[in-house]
């Protein structure tokens, strides 16, 4: 007999979505993981005949799909979850979460932050987010102490903060921290200017030159409300995308997050340019900033992702919540039951996002030679079952307390729906102390 092929771990579970191809379900299927990187997906009987595991994960009556990716999010935030709810975009910004930050944002924060967010996420089965937020080497320290993958954002205002000095000083520290960590598997950079009402015209042509140099993704904020074109109009005469295209912000580079107030002729630009946009439908409802367009936007092919927000504005980090919330406002807003189907779904928090991030050949799917992030979704419990169609099941029935494996880069951070990471105990502590500063 020929020798089994000896590998690091092997998988099991009663259905595989590998999500490319898309809409494919393999049954009684597994997943060879080795040295952090998929070696192979085939039947468990085959499997079982190749290789010769030194950890075998059985999971008879579970979904294996690839890791989700958060497309947009402000992970320092989890720290002022609920600390201004039932308000308006604008309001929500000058009234409370710019003087907060003023007076209490630090190294310290973002990281105890982002360690929060970095729990909640892999809790959830969130292997990868796309940040952005002050002090990015913290996050950075952050999300590699909590072994989560992430794109980390380096942001830019026109206005100084405890951060920096302005727009030259947050790219310049942005760019260092790029350096320092370019080496990192688990971590990737954007661009990130915050919104066209925060950026000049002057920063925003710099971010194009230096994205096109570096080859970068530029993740900013644009049509997010009705005020934020009305003043857009008054001030620069024009929309707040057309005025990004013709500072050549609108490419391949660009991710639009939110992207809610569109016509039908911005919609084709967007596509013609091969820009993403970051769907974040809780916060958008939340914040009363409007249904966007995704039913048109995807049938002109738009590339959708999905993100949560931060948690001031969500207040869940919960991408199988965004699914489902997504899922059915495009067929609400559409008038069309077919708009958004649960496959696509399910591409837009996984393959859609990493595609954006330009880490579609590392992460997104289960392939083999890709790194394994990897989350196991339990069917086992009564208030999910039956299931007949698995990939519907996780849009539309699933939540993420039945999330009960996840590993990143083959490395098992969630174990029957608990985290392994001891960096990731104790954070009641941390929370509570900021908390306490908050509120006072």
């Amino acid at each position: 007999m020929p020798m089994k092929q000896p590998i690091d771990t092997l998988i099991e579970a009663r259905w595989v979505i590998p999500v490319a191809p898309r809409g494919v379900v393999h049954e009684y299927c597994a997943v060879a993981v080795d040295v952090g990187r998929i070696v192979g997906v085939l039947p468990t009987t085959q499997a079982n005949e190749q290789f010769a595991p030194i950890e075998r994960v059985v999971l008879p009556q579970s979904v294996l799909i690839p890791g989700l990716i958060n497309a947009h999010t402000h992970a320092p935030m989890t720290l002022m979850r609920g600390i201004a709810d039932d308000i308006a975009l604008m309001r929500w910004l000058h009234e409370h979460i710019w003087p907060a930050e003023a007076r209490h944002v630090s190294p310290d924060y973002v990281y105890d932050g982002t360690l929060v967010a970095c729990a909640e996420m892999l809790r959830g089965g969130i292997t990868c987010a796309n940040d952005m937020y002050f002090f990015p080497d913290a996050s950075a320290r952050a999300f590699l102490d909590g072994g989560m993958r992430a794109a980390l954002g380096i942001i830019a205002f026109e206005f100084p903060s405890t951060y920096g000095s302005g727009p030259d000083d947050y790219l310049a520290k942005g760019l260092a921290v790029r350096d320092q960590y370019g080496d990192e598997p688990l971590l990737s950079f954007c661009l990130a200017p915050h919104a066209p009402y925060t950026v000049s015209d002057k920063t925003f042509q710099r971010i194009v030159t230096i994205a096109e140099e570096l080859d970068l993704p530029i993740h900013c904020h644009i049509h997010e409300t009705h005020d934020e074109i009305e003043k857009s109009l008054v001030q620069h005469r024009t929309r707040p995308l057309a005025r990004l295209n013709a500072l050549g912000m609108v490419s391949p580079h660009l991710i639009a997050v939110h992207a809610v107030h569109l016509t039908q002729q911005e919609i084709e630009l967007l596509a013609e340019n091969g820009v993403t946009v970051a769907h974040c439908p809780s916060s958008n409802l939340k914040l009363a900033s409007g249904l966007a367009p995704i039913a048109s936007l995807m049938a002109a092919g738009v590339n959708v992702a999905l993100g949560t927000d931060g948690a001031a504005s969500n207040n869940r980090l919960d991408m199988l919540q965004e699914m489902r919330t997504a899922a059915l406002l495009a067929k609400g807003v559409s008038g069309n039951a077919e708009a958004m189907p649960a496959e696509s779904a399910l591409y837009c928090a996984t393959m859609a996002g990493a595609k954006a991030l330009g880490i579609d050949h590392l992460t997104g799917s289960i392939e083999p030679g890709k790194a394994a992030d990897l989350c196991a979704v339990s069917m086992a419990d009564p208030i999910v079952l039956p299931c007949f169609d698995p990939i519907a099941h996780l849009v539309y029935v699933a939540g993420r307390e039945q999330v009960e494996r996840v590993w990143v880069a083959g490395r098992s951070v969630v174990r029957d729906g608990r985290l392994v990471n001891p960096m990731l105990a104790g954070l009641e502590k941390r929370t509570n102390l900021w908390h306490n500063k908050l509120r006072s």
